[in-house]
């Protein structure tokens, strides 16, 4: 097993899984420009490394899975001198948050740990899949503090669970409840906090028994097909398909089965 670990998050691969921790646990959390840029780095490696086939992205601790962004941090910001704010804006500068990366090609588990809220759900709505614990909280709270949640969660909530509930919840800044986000759709599972692992684990376990290709292939005809009514989506041609068509997988696949044996996945 790879291991890299620092000071605000910590990254480990095994076994074609990327598991990444976001380890601000006595902020609950929190983004704040360290952590975020930490973030873009874990994610380039996600994106680069063929080896890696699915991540998990989760918080330290039992109480959040990330709160949003480091409001503290925020009027720290107001004080710093210029040599501490060229610093966090050189971060910034060198950050690209998955939220932005908009046709990442591989597929993302949020194990949501505790409360998601603001930045912290914005990262949840940018995952493909997301599994809970029974005491999560869910919220886009930034009018309460004056602010919108700008970073797509304007724009995801009401794609991902309908128009007018998710109005409701961003014009009043209220929390949802991990059942009443699961009603909603937003989440795929609620489990209680100790067997959030092996669920977790378990929805990680069935995508490594998919082809790789096939499943970037299918994330990306699926999310690029979103912005195309339905006959052009069904028309266009995806990269990563065309990559799938060729490969050796794509015959394995057939083979094994009429074989009675389980695929050798090689992810090429």
């Amino acid at each position: 097993m790879g291991a890299h670990t620092q000071a605000v998050s910590t990254f480990e691969v095994e076994g074609h899984v990327a598991r990444i921790t976001l380890n601000r646990p006595q902020a609950m959390n929190s983004m704040n420009p360290e952590l975020r840029w930490e973030l873009s780095r874990h994610f380039d490696e996600v994106e680069r490394n063929d080896d890696i086939w699915v991540a998990v992205l989760t918080g330290a601790g039992d109480r959040a899975f990330s709160a949003g962004a480091d409001l503290k941090h925020r009027a720290r910001e107001r004080e710093a001198d210029d040599a501490q704010r060229a610093h966090w804006a050189k971060l910034t500068s060198e950050t690209k948050s998955l939220i932005e990366r908009w046709h990442f090609p591989k597929p993302v588990i949020a194990r949501v740990n505790g409360f998601a809220l603001g930045g912290g759900l914005e990262q949840a709505l940018a995952c493909d899949i997301i599994v809970a614990a029974e005491h999560a909280e869910f919220g886009l709270p930034e009018p309460r503090r004056g602010l919108i949640a700008g970073s797509a969660g304007v724009h995801r909530l009401p794609r991902q669970i309908g128009l007018k509930p998710a109005m409701g919840y961003m014009l009043t800044g209220r929390h949802m409840t991990a059942e009443r986000a699961y009603q909603l759709g937003l989440v795929n599972q609620v489990v209680p906090l100790d067997k959030l692992d092996e669920t977790v684990d378990s929805w990680v376990a069935d995508i490594l028994r998919c082809a790789p290709l096939a499943v970037r292939a299918t994330k990306e005809a699926a999310m690029r097909g979103l912005d195309y009514p339905l006959a052009q989506a069904y028309y266009t041609p995806y990269d990563s398909n065309r990559r799938r068509e060729s490969s050796e997988d794509a015959l394995e696949g057939p083979r094994a089965f009429a074989e009675k044996r389980t695929p050798h996945w090689k992810g090429k």
